[in-house]
């Protein structure tokens, strides 16, 4: 079973058909949206401030979502998907955007919708990704815009994809 944790006087909310795998871990002031999937071994911890959380988003294995206490949030949007190992503390993440794996957003940071941050890149306190671009790097750069092939090919499918593959564990 999960962690689902109660942590001063905050209860995690959780949307409708949701998967959470049973060694995730959520804590406190964590709102999910419809038809997420956190997987295993992430850590959502809203202790220190609030997260919140759109629909159809994927956090994947080993994935850590934080903030920082009383002065940045975590928000993030619709149909996003934070890969395997990517921490995500204290930013924005608009709608149909695709975090690379072991890729680091770090405070205040906000990616605008229909962006990619590739594997391994680090996204810098106050960095604003704008909209349509792919992210490298340490720290993290504009390589080049997207494609409407790529956004459609690599974020729009992934997040699907990752609907579906929750899909088999509840059954």
């Amino acid at each position: 079973m999960a962690i689902i944790k109660s942590l001063n006087g905050k209860t995690p909310i959780i949307g409708n058909n949701c998967f959470i795998a049973e060694n995730a871990a959520i804590v406190g002031d964590v709102t999910l949206g419809d038809d997420c999937s956190i997987w295993f071994s992430a850590v959502l911890r809203g202790d220190v401030h609030y997260i919140k959380v759109g629909n159809n988003v994927n956090i994947q294995d080993g994935a850590i979502i934080h903030c920082t206490y009383q002065k940045s949030p975590t928000n993030i949007g619709n149909n996003v998907s934070i890969a395997h190992g990517a921490i995500i503390h204290g930013c924005t993440i608009h709608d149909y955007v695709l975090i690379g794996m072991n890729a680091v957003v770090l405070d205040d940071a906000v990616i605008e919708s229909n962006s990619i941050v590739a594997a391994g890149a680090v996204v810098t306190k106050g960095t604003v990704v704008s909209s349509g671009t792919v992210w490298a790097g340490s720290p993290a750069k504009k390589i080049k815009d997207i494609s409407p092939e790529l956004l459609k090919g690599e974020v729009e499918r992934i997040a699907n994809s990752y609907a579906m593959y929750a899909s088999w564990y509840k059954e």
